[in-house]
């Protein structure tokens, strides 16, 4: 017979501790923001994050139109949740709080090459992506086709991205930022707190949320200035909402990210 090991008893013990009473009858009224509304929220703690000047950005995964504009490419698996989380007037809400609180953003885009259409093996989503043109730019050092572009911003964020202040780092090239130079811009720039947008939330948002966490980073998810493929059967928000409000130190709605940037700028932290 096995006798558990030190560690197996702790995770039983943490298992046991989810199960309590104490924990499982924890008041109804204990909510958290869920697209348009509360839902209940789960025995976890919430760490939370008290915003410090000059050490927090907003950092925004993929606000581009072939997710967020009607005729993307990905409109038609994603629109539905972009509609019910206001996800476009979310995140334009986020860029103008952001740039009148001084608070630095940082852009985290997606774009395909000539050269990774050459790959020679690909996840599901990749082969999707590639199949269907999404984010493709007709190379790493021209704009020639890009503007109006799916890999273009939407139109309306345009003013906050190319202000010459917002730092756009290099292309992610599946869904984490692993391949590219966020981390090291952030670090560059000071930055120890993120607050965390963009699309899409269980491949690219997520993905940057762990890898963020894994770089030592405070990272709070503004959930509904996200959102996800629905698929039948298969709902990606609500599996990146479970992970979000498992690993993040907090999960806000867009009005309280507001609230708490406001606070930054008005210095009442």
């Amino acid at each position: 017979m096995n006798t558990p090991t030190a560690r197996t008893l702790a995770a039983m013990a943490s298992l046991a501790w989810l199960a309590s009473p104490a924990i499982s009858q924890t008041p109804a009224a204990t909510t958290i923001h869920y697209i348009q509304g509360p839902r209940a929220d789960a025995p976890l703690p919430r760490p939370g994050m008290i915003l410090k000047p000059g050490r927090v950005a907003l950092v925004v995964t993929d606000p581009q139109n072939d997710f967020l504009h009607p005729k993307g490419v990905a409109w038609g698996v994603v629109g539905k949740s972009v509609t019910e989380n206001r996800t476009i007037e979310n995140l334009e809400s986020l860029f103008q709080t952001a740039k009148a609180a001084a608070i630095p953003v940082f852009i985290s885009p997606h774009y395909y090459y000539q050269q990774d259409h050459q790959w020679k093996f690909e996840g599901a989503l990749e082969a999707l992506m590639h199949k269907i043109g999404m984010f493709d730019r007709k190379g790493s050092l021209t704009t020639d086709g890009f503007t109006g572009s799916g890999a273009d911003w939407l139109d309306r964020y345009k003013p906050y991205i190319n202000d010459g202040k917002t730092v756009v780092s290099s292309p992610h090239k599946l869904y984490g930022p692993e391949s590219n130079d966020l981390v090291l811009q952030l670090r560059k720039a000071g930055i120890d707190q993120v607050i965390l947008a963009g699309m899409s939330a269980n491949l690219c948002t997520e993905s940057h949320l762990r890898e963020l966490l894994e770089q030592g980073l405070e990272v709070v998810v503004a959930a509904d200035a996200s959102a996800a493929a629905k698929l039948p059967g298969y709902d990606g928000y609500e599996a990146a909402f479970v992970n979000f409000r498992m690993l993040a130190s907090d999960v806000w709605s867009t009005v309280e990210a507001l609230d708490r940037m406001k606070s930054v700028r008005a210095g009442k932290l």
